[in-house]
């Protein structure tokens, strides 16, 4: 028979925990590595073997975290992406469709600085949205991706507010909307020297706050 630990005392950390954790070091050292070499010497230009050699891994250790070049690349804005139809989802059903995208916007991009992996600055991440931007392949798979968020996003407002997207056009016309502003106000933020992640959110709700004057408002000067 085991003795029972005494009261008050500190459990012993599982092994489970402790793997995970390892195997999370490993895939943002990776991502980290990936986003540097690939932002200094270029995507097409970067191997996954020299990725690897920055880490000290094997290549089957990438694998098993990224399915190619490509996935690796675009690892840190799925997890904006994502972070972003779970706010959504979380958003109470008092706020408006658009209330509703703005805030689950805006609460991503805080979620992505607050988060404990330091080594995917906001720096860096602009420098990979720019190489993403002027990288042929990559800026086309970057724009079927963005289609299929927006096809998610729909889905959700739809659901949340009891339609029908086939029958009723809205959602689809409101994500369009939505998803143009927040296309723009990142590229905006791609040329800006200020990579902060406040830099971003300040454009994103001056341009957002801009979509309903600018559909509905004069543009008549006064």
């Amino acid at each position: 028979m085991t003795r029972r630990q005494t009261s008050g005392a500190p459990a012993p950390e599982a092994p489970y925990g402790l793997r995970e954790r390892k195997k999370r070091r490993t895939r943002e050292a990776l991502l980290h590595a990936a986003l540097r070499l690939f932002t200094t010497q270029g995507y097409e230009r970067t191997t996954i073997d020299e990725i690897v050699g920055a880490v000290d891994v094997s290549q089957r250790t990438f694998f098993r975290y990224f399915a190619n070049k490509e996935a690796v690349a675009f690892a840190a804005q799925e997890e904006v992406d994502a972070r972003f139809l779970t706010e959504l989802r979380q958003r109470p059903a008092t706020e408006t469709p658009f209330e509703a995208l703005r805030r689950a916007v805006l609460n991503a991009w805080t979620a992505r600085a607050e988060a404990d992996d330091d080594d995917i600055t906001a720096e860096l991440q602009m420098r990979a949205y720019r190489m993403i931007e002027s990288t042929p392949a990559l800026h086309a798979a970057h724009m079927r991706r963005h289609i299929d968020l927006e096809r998610q996003t729909a889905l959700l407002i739809a659901e949340r507010e009891g339609l029908d997207p086939e029958a009723d056009p809205r959602p689809l016309v409101a994500v369009a909307a939505f998803s143009g502003v927040i296309r723009m106000t990142g590229q905006l933020w791609g040329r800006r020297n200020d990579p902060g992640v406040d830099a971003l959110r300040e454009l994103t709700e001056l341009h957002l706050d801009q979509l309903g004057p600018a559909l509905s408002g004069s543009w008549h000067a006064a």
